[in-house]
């Protein structure tokens, strides 16, 4: 499908939106058989062509939260307390999804552009939002979790404390995201047919594995935990329980970092503003601010079946695959805890389960455990780090003419040198620390962006067309979103250099 579209932002129909970027020009909303190249959206196209995005996200919510955290939690203080923190987490943040997607479906802009429009505006927001993602996910706990699966599978044994070669593992996976971005013709394309696989595969492997060892009782008990409200369990730190609720379906308050990739799907004006492309790909212009459009019957219209088109995919895909992808390792752990007589630690949880089902099921167990547990750390892998380098270049692009000049108008120019020197630094971050305690601390910092970004939403998104205006039940549950995960991330802090404000 061809995103070309010649639209100037200094045209007589530009609307300007916010502060300190250029106005928005104004065109029409292609219809979604335009974008995706088909006569009609049918079930068929729906999965072929529309969804997909959700995949992305839900690749890295399931390494994070759904096979670390989640079964950490659950592993040591059990289902109920924990639960319901899960479902109210997956629902918010899945709500807070719809809302950064709604602005790039009615801008074709990356939320990271579009902070830029909120006072005092981009040379504050733009660089501090960059800076706010890259800061928490940099620790590469996620990477370094991945390559102590991949040692288990080489070896066939846990990694020893302190061995090098799992942290040689995560930085090769590094690479093969790199040549995985190399080797696409569009890069948000090729993340999504690689989470296809990835994620039915997990999910598939999950389910098929549960159903042979789980027993019934305790299929219960996980789905009764995420309906039973009750206190915290007594001895869960503040930090584990805003870690689980950070990343329990995606990254709280950053999950607008995932969200750009609606843009370069193509959907609403995102088909107007154009994409990143591969090494592989076309070279493929994209526009330094957005495009809107008219409020009149026939983009109202429009507008619609795109909003229905953005909440099958966020909650027909996303959440229930969130949902699914705690509830099947957490109850695989509290399994795998009662057959050992044991509990998960810090170090010990990214191979906890395969070490607990070889020693009763075999090694045959080990090694289907390890390999699911793989592809489920690498899914995290591989959107994080190729969204940490997305966002950085999302935000030079927009807002430097001179780098646009020397780039050429090619992204790419920038796209690449800067994962590769990412790569590096993530290199010798992960020396750091145990790597789920790096994912926690990136949880939590995720909550920090719940104290800012639903705020700078509410101003973009009641400043859009009429028809793409949330209403104002929406306006609540962002509020709602600024409470819950603000509240973990302010008893984080005071944990972290003191004592919490709140004690389980």
């Amino acid at each position: 499908m061809d995103q070309t579209f010649d639209v100037r932002s200094d045209s007589p129909g530009s609307t300007q939106l916010g502060v300190s970027r250029p106005p928005l020009a104004v065109a029409d909303l292609p219809e979604p058989e335009e974008v995706f190249g088909v006569r009609k959206i049918g079930p068929k196209e729906l999965f072929q062509y529309a969804v997909g995005p959700s995949l992305i996200a839900l690749g890295i919510s399931i390494g994070s939260g759904e096979w670390l955290l989640g079964p950490q939690a659950v592993g040591q203080f059990g289902f109920v307390g924990v639960g319901w923190v899960i479902l109210v987490s997956a629902v918010l943040q899945t709500f807070y999804n719809v809302e950064c997607s709604r602005y790039v479906l009615a801008t074709g802009e990356a939320p990271v552009v579009g902070w830029g429009r909120v006072p005092p505006g981009f040379k504050l927001w733009v660089p501090l939002s960059v800076f706010v993602v890259i800061f928490a996910f940099i620790a590469g706990g996620w990477a370094a979790s991945a390559g102590q699966g991949v040692y288990a599978l080489v070896h066939g044994a846990v990694p020893p404390a302190g061995a090098e070669e799992p942290r040689i593992w995560a930085i090769a996976l590094l690479l093969l995201v790199f040549l995985i971005t190399v080797a696409a013709k569009r890069i948000s394309r090729a993340l999504e047919l690689a989470n296809w696989v990835m994620v039915s595969s997990i999910l598939l492997g999950l389910l098929l594995i549960d159903l042979f060892v789980v027993p019934f009782d305790l299929w219960w008990e996980g789905i009764r935990g995420f309906f039973t409200p009750a206190a915290p369990p007594e001895g869960i730190t503040a930090t584990q329980l805003g870690g689980l609720a950070g990343f329990t379906a995606l990254a709280s308050g950053l999950n607008w970092y995932v969200m750009g990739h609606y843009r370069d799907k193509g959907y609403g004006m995102g088909f107007r503003t154009g994409y990143i492309s591969g090494l592989r790909g076309d070279r493929k212009e994209m526009l330094a601010s957005g495009v809107t459009f008219p409020d009149d019957a026939a983009n109202t219209a429009r507008w619609k079946r795109w909003y229905r088109l953005l909440l099958t995919d966020m909650w027909g895909v996303f959440f229930i695959g969130a949902m699914l992808g705690m509830l099947l390792p957490t109850i695989l752990m509290a399994h795998a805890v009662n057959i050992s007589g044991e509990r998960p630690t810090a170090s010990t949880v990214p191979t906890f389960v395969a070490s607990a089902l070889d020693a009763e099921y075999g090694r045959w167990m080990f090694y289907l455990a390890l390999v699911l547990g793989v592809l489920v750390l690498f899914s995290t892998q591989l959107g994080i780090f190729e969204g940490m380098v997305r966002v950085t270049t999302d935000a030079a692009h927009a807002t430097s003419p001179r780098l646009r000049r020397l780039l050429e108008g090619d992204p790419r120019r920038f796209y690449y040198p800067f994962m590769l020197l990412l790569l590096v630094i993530i290199g010798v971050v992960l020396h750091l620390a145990v790597p789920v305690n790096l994912v926690q601390w990136s949880a939590n910092m995720s909550n920090l962006g719940a104290l800012i970004y639903p705020f700078m939403l509410m101003y973009l998104n009641a400043r859009l067309p009429r028809a793409a205006r949330p209403r104002p039940w929406h306006y609540v549950l962002l509020g709602i979103n600024v409470l819950f995960f603000g509240f973990f991330f302010i008893n984080f802090i005071a944990d972290f250099f003191g004592d919490p404000l709140v004690v389980f």
